[in-house]
């Protein structure tokens, strides 16, 4: 296994002397956490997230803070605030002469969702610390496992919304028609039967069809991320990502030990002057991006800026991830073609996943590039999954090539337009701020002055004298430097209109109670 050069790594190794250094790099070790980090309620949410991943156990010692500031660049004594942060969370114990030490498990028993701490607000701006509330999760994953009443933490369309019935006897149906289907391997780069029916997709919706070995199937979006950053990025690389971005990919990102550098996604798409000064300064490996029905925002890059983007990567020999999750989910017209299909020059990965609306169980996906990024993309696979287990895409793609998906698809539109739609109606008069997305599946919602969303998660996770509990992922979650924030995702795809309404009033209802204070 590759060896990981991090400080926060308890494996760590020091570099063996005189190894080589890449080219645009110095030879001296690049630290994990640059700017933006650049407080330190940025340094403990970085912190908490990895102890919560296990970075250390329970009873070991953490870099002190002089090692701490020379790693990020941070001053002393916004590092030894960090800690503090910390220690008054019960995270971590300092002890005389000795440093700073981890005080509990990564997963304590008593947390019923995976939580590392007890919830507090962050001090200052004239908050008192709150009573003991309930557990703050510090993962994405972690909060999803959330049991409650109103979820709008996932991004996941509702299971009533889907054929399941249909899907269960196209499932059998496969044992019929490829009866040793169980007593085998899949090829490494795909089911031929999947891969044809991809190309015709692709071709299809997206105006491009990749030739000869430039398709790989994906245990959906997630491994296509990982594969890329395996393949592509080594420690200290600079890596492009949009400011917010999805959550999963700066945990990927960060886990490699890259060095983020945030790329703000606005109305209009990105300012591209500012992006090129960026690709100029950083010479980034790769950048990361969601340009349609971004997550979390929903915003939607013009085809204009499609075309630019392209022409910048090749001038910097930047490589564009593109994420392209959302494509099919879109409410009246058909969003501009991806990037991949502007791309003369090779610097562009596409991934996709269907793993939202066809089989989500199966999670499947899939990953286009040119020969030469193929051919280690496939050598990642290779050493992680060994490819993608053909049933799964068997019975994938003996559902997604029928007329009937077609027809699923078009009625699923509808229904989210109109869940959506539930959402807004019951956001209005709450001073809360919002772009209505013209696809995807989340709202982004501003909260206004004098609401705190981690107060906010808090309560409602807690449920109150009624007990009626809510969820939903604050700003910070999707900010590669981990910055509070007053936004908020909420999903509307998972619940029906009725559960909608009932779960907005009752956040609103929160918040409400919070101003009041």
């Amino acid at each position: 296994m590759e060896q990981q050069h991090s400080m926060y790594n308890r494996r760590d190794r020091a570099a063996k002397p005189g190894s080589a250094v890449r080219a645009g790099h110095t030879g001296d070790a690049q630290p994990p956490f640059q700017a933006p980090l650049a407080t330190s309620n940025a340094l403990a949410a970085e912190l908490r997230i990895r102890i919560a991943r296990g970075d250390w156990i329970e009873g070991e010692k953490l870099p002190s803070v002089r090692r701490l500031s020379e790693e990020t660049g941070l001053h002393r004594l916004t590092v030894y605030k960090a800690y503090n942060l910390l220690k008054d969370e019960g995270l971590i114990e300092s002890r005389e002469k000795s440093g700073y030490f981890l005080t509990v498990s990564r997963r304590p028993v008593e947390s019923g969702f995976g939580s590392v701490f007890k919830f507090r607000p962050a001090s200052g701006g004239g908050q008192e610390p709150a009573e003991a509330g309930p557990p703050l999760p510090a993962l994405l994953g972690e909060l999803h496992s959330v049991d409650c009443r109103y979820q709008f933490s996932q991004a996941l369309i509702d299971p009533l919304l889907l054929p399941n019935s249909y899907l269960a006897e196209e499932a059998k149906r496969v044992f019929d028609l490829y009866p040793r289907v169980l007593g085998t391997y899949a090829p490494l780069q795909g089911d031929e039967d999947l891969l044809a029916a991809l190309r015709r997709y692709l071709a299809e919706t997206c105006s491009f069809v990749p030739e000869g070995q430039e398709l790989l199937v994906t245990n959906g979006a997630q491994e296509a991320i990982h594969l890329v950053c395996e393949a592509l990025v080594r420690p200290g690389d600079a890596v492009l990502i949009e400011q917010p971005s999805y959550s999963v990919a700066i945990e990927i990102f960060k886990h490699r030990s890259a060095r983020l550098v945030p790329v703000g996604i606005h109305p209009e798409g990105y300012d591209l002057e500012e992006l090129e000064a960026l690709m100029r300064r950083y010479r980034p490996v790769l950048f990361y991006l969601n340009p349609t029905f971004h997550n979390p925002t929903g915003r939607c890059v013009p085809a204009e800026q499609r075309k630019q983007l392209a022409d910048l990567a090749e001038k910097y020999g930047c490589i564009l991830v593109e994420d392209d999750a959302f494509r099919d989910i879109y409410f009246g017209t058909p969003p501009p073609p991806p990037i991949y299909g502007y791309d003369t020059a090779g610097n562009t990965i596409y991934v996709r996943s269907f793993s939202k609306y066809i089989f989500p169980g199966l999670r499947i996906g899939c990953m286009a590039a040119r020969a030469d990024i193929m051919r280690r993309l496939l050598t990642a696979k290779a050493r992680s999954s060994g490819g993608t287990p053909l049933l799964n895409q068997k019975v994938f793609v003996h559902h997604f090539q029928s007329e009937r998906s077609r027809r699923h698809l078009h009625k699923l539109r509808i229904a989210l337009q109109l869940r959506k739609e539930a959402m807004e109606t019951a956001l209005e008069g709450s001073g809360w701020n919002w772009h209505s997305p013209s696809g995807g599946l989340s709202l982004w919602v501003e909260l206004p002055e004098g609401v705190d969303p981690a107060r906010l998660l808090a309560d409602a996770l807690n449920g109150g004298q009624g007990g009626e509990t809510a969820s939903f992922v604050p700003g910070s979650f999707f900010d590669p430097s981990g910055r509070l924030d007053r936004h908020i995702r909420l999903s509307y795809s998972l619940l029906n209109e009725r559960r909608i309404a009932e779960g907005v009033a009752l956040l609103r209802e929160y918040a409400q109670r919070q101003s009041d204070r």
